[in-house]
């Protein structure tokens, strides 16, 4: 398969910047000097690798993304922005007929499967890039699914840590609370405790300093009625490193579907491995 052309959305943020300097060491993509960009964001340029890449924002974003499509044909854009530009940014791919896999949490996650679907692009939506969470993901999609009820009567809680600049409730902690819910437990994502303080993290969590910036800890604990049954999940994750094999694979993943025909369908992460 020929390099896909890729447009990664989100910088200088820390998860775009991270997931860009990885595509540009990939010989399965090559990274466009493009990206969409927020209106607080000043600079005009910044450097990835051994490129300058063009800050676009949102004033300009339709114009340059029809201008840079035009002049390099057929490419995937890479969504790591912010929860507050979901809906808009998956609405302007729709327009711009750009296939698209959207790792930003947050938004009306509803309406923006519907929007794909009516449109005639495909897309790979996930809450986690992250291969090996999205695997425990699915262990519970399987649990909920063969073992309805399960846990019924238990209680449960949900602790999730990320980054101060973390808008959001975790997408997969929510993720996951969904397949407790099926299993028979009574729990509102509203009730899922989040951590931003970084003294807080550090003294009373134990997360090493050097993440304090990036990192991602959930821990979902369920106790029996009686309070003599206990499980507990947990998985942690120091740094955004992890998150950029996922993407690509599912850039790779959604540039098979579209060379097959494909059209007007959303996949997940799940999709991805099992393809």
């Amino acid at each position: 398969m020929e390099p896909i052309k890729i447009m990664i959305n989100g910088l200088p943020g820390n998860v775009a910047s991270t997931i860009a300097v990885h595509a540009a060491k990939d010989p399965r993509v090559i990274l466009l000097p493009h990206s969409l960009t927020g209106p607080e964001i000043e600079t005009d340029q910044v450097p990835i690798d051994t490129m300058m890449v063009e800050l676009i924002r949102p004033d300009r974003c339709e114009t340059r993304l029809n201008a840079v499509a035009k002049a390099v044909g057929d490419f995937i854009s890479v969504d790591f922005t912010h929860p507050s530009a979901v809906n808009a940014n998956a609405d302007l791919y729709c327009r711009c007929h750009l296939p698209f896999v959207m790792g930003t949490t947050g938004g009306d996650r509803e309406k923006l499967v519907q929007r794909v679907t009516d449109s005639d692009i495909c897309a790979v939506i996930a809450p986690n890039m992250a291969k090996q969470i999205v695997g425990f993901q699915a262990m519970l999609e399987y649990g909920a699914t063969t073992f309805p009820d399960i846990f019924r009567g238990y209680s449960l809680s949900v602790r999730e840590s990320h980054q101060a600049g973390k808008a959001d409730t975790s997408g997969t902690a929510k993720a996951v609370v969904s397949s407790f819910n099926r299993m028979g437990v009574e729990f509102s994502t509203e009730e899922i405790e989040k951590e931003r303080d970084p003294k807080i993290q550090q003294q009373d969590w134990g997360i090493p300093e050097a993440y304090l910036s990036g990192h991602g800890w959930h821990t979902y604990r369920l106790t029996s009625p009686d309070g003599t049954v206990i499980f507990e999940f947990q998985h942690n994750i120091n740094g955004r490193d992890v998150y950029a094999g996922g993407t690509i694979d599912a850039i790779c993943f959604l540039a098979g579907k579209l060379k097959s025909g494909c059209r007007a369908k959303v996949f997940s992460m799940i999709d991805v491995l099992k393809g």
